[in-house]
Order: C-alpha cells, then structure tokens, then sequence
C-alpha cells in the first residue's frame, strides 16, 4: 500500500497537493487526527475497500493532537508492507500573510495569538520542523502558481503528465438536445448522412460499413485531419492547465452515425497516442427516426 501524507505550513499549497493526488487515483482524507492514521490504513488493507493508494492531510488544524504525527510515521514506517513517504510544502512568512490577506481566511491559529500572523506563523513552523526533517519531498511554494505546483506534484507520482487527464470522448445527436457537459463541441452534419442509405440506416458508427461510407469523403478525411491537428495542439495545453478531465464529443441530426464515426475514430487516434480515453455514445439506442 502506498501511503502519501501531506504536511506543512497553512498557506503553503497543501489543499492544491489533495486535489492533485485525487485527480491521479489516490483516496484522499483532510485534516485526520494523526492517531486514527495506522487504524485506517489497516482498515483499507484488509478490507474489500480497494484502496492502495492513500493521501491524507495532517496538519496544525489538529491542534494538540498533532503532536502524535511524528509517532505515527514511526508506527507506519515499521510496517513492511506499508510505503510511508511524507510530502511538505512550505512558503516564506511574507508570501503566507499575503495569501491569508488575499483570500480572507483565518489561520488555524488566530485565535491562539490573537489575530497575530507573524506569531501564528513562527509558532507553527516550530511545531512542523521536526517532519521537514524527515520529509521525503520538500516543495517551497512561495514563487509558485497554483498550475505550476500542480505540475510539480505530477511530475513526482506520475509515469508521464498526461496520466493525470481523463479524456471522454462523446458522440450525440442535436435532435436529442445538445451535450451540456463537453468543453469542445463539433458538428458533423455538414457531411453526407448515411441514414439515407437504405442498407447502412439500420446501422451505426460503431459498424465498419458506416464508418467506410462517412470517410469515404474527401470533405471527411479532411475535416478529421484538421480536428485531429486541433485537438494534439490543445490536449496539451490543457494538461499544462491543470484540467483533470476532457469532454469532446461529436454531434450529428440522430447520434447513430457521422458522430460515432467521428467519435470512434478520434478515441482511438487518442488511444495510440497513450492518453486515457473513455468513450461514450450518447444517443446510440435512442429513436433512429429522423423528423
């Protein structure tokens, strides 16, 4: 099992480091009190719960009991079959007091030093000097943008940077009402429409004979090569961004056959070039008459 816990200043990017991790697979839990840690993990690991990848935030937000962390990694560093690694962010005292003023939040230790930042702060990095010592990454976030520490966490626990963006690739008709959840959306029905052969009506974009007749076309062939140039350009852009999740989907008048051709052929090209891929077709067992 695999055991990441997250730690450091408050301030310093450590909720940018949760989103990230649930983004790339791991089970994530916020602000665990530090004893219950070696009772969860048992719990995920022989359970049916399937969890081999657990990221969890402790933090100063625990207050007295915070201080059992560094036990606990001692605990969990004892087990054989648990990989413990610990992952701190930190950031200079001037960038923390302009993020808490930014956005107006408290720190968890206002009320212990009466609104006084600078004190909050010095008090709590002595209490987190002991895990920045053991820490097995070390981030200093102070000149970093949320994009850009997301970067850095993916680059660390991930193969390659476009593991961490799922792509759904969606075929629709207009007939049925457009997808509201895509990010790009393209329509094919300016291409000639299978359904009026009366031997590929019956059939759908998922059947070599309709995907043959759609890219039988010159006009086809080249509207797919320009989305596919489209779409290498922007997919990596948009993993650079940050985005977790890709929505593209395909529209024709019925959702059987140009948007399948389109949708199949596109997921696949993605596929071939290793990115994660889910395929969807919308509208595919839905009334094939067209008004």
């Amino acid at each position: 099992m695999h055991l990441l816990i997250v730690t450091g200043m408050s301030g310093s990017g450590k909720s940018c480091v949760m989103d990230v991790m649930e983004d790339i697979g791991y089970y994530c839990i916020d602000n665990l009190p530090p004893e219950l840690l070696p009772k969860f993990v048992e719990i995920c690991r022989y359970s049916d719960s399937g969890i081999s990848k657990l990221a969890v935030a402790i933090d100063i937000r625990s207050g007295d009991m915070f201080a059992e962390i560094y036990k606990t990694w001692q605990l969990l560093k004892q087990d054989k079959d648990v990989d413990v690694k610990v992952l701190y962010t930190e950031a200079n005292d001037e960038v923390l007091i302009k993020r808490y003023k930014e956005t107006r939040r408290k720190h968890p230790l206002d009320e212990k030093f009466n609104g006084n930042l600078h004190d909050a702060i010095k008090y709590e990095w002595n209490q987190l000097s002991q895990l920045r010592e053991i820490a097995d990454y070390y981030i200093e976030t102070s000149e970093l943008s949320a994009s850009q520490l997301k970067e850095q966490i993916k680059a660390t626990f991930l193969d390659k940077s476009s593991d961490s963006l799922m792509i759904k690739i969606m075929s629709f008709g207009y007939k049925y009402g457009v997808s509201t959840e895509s990010d790009l959306v393209f329509d094919v029905r300016c291409l000639p429409n299978p359904f009026y052969i009366p031997e590929l009506k019956t059939h759908t974009g998922c059947e070599e004979c309709v995907r043959n007749y759609v890219m039988s076309f010159e006009q086809s062939q080249q509207l797919f090569a320009k989305l596919v140039d489209l779409i290498d350009f922007l997919i990596p852009l948009y993993i650079s961004e940050g985005k977790s999740q890709l929505v593209i989907s395909f529209g024709c008048t019925g959702g059987k056959h140009r948007s399948i051709t389109f949708a199949e052929l596109m997921a696949d090209h993605l596929i071939e070039k290793q990115y994660k891929v889910q395929k969807f077709h919308r509208d595919i067992t839905k009334d094939r008459i067209v008004l």
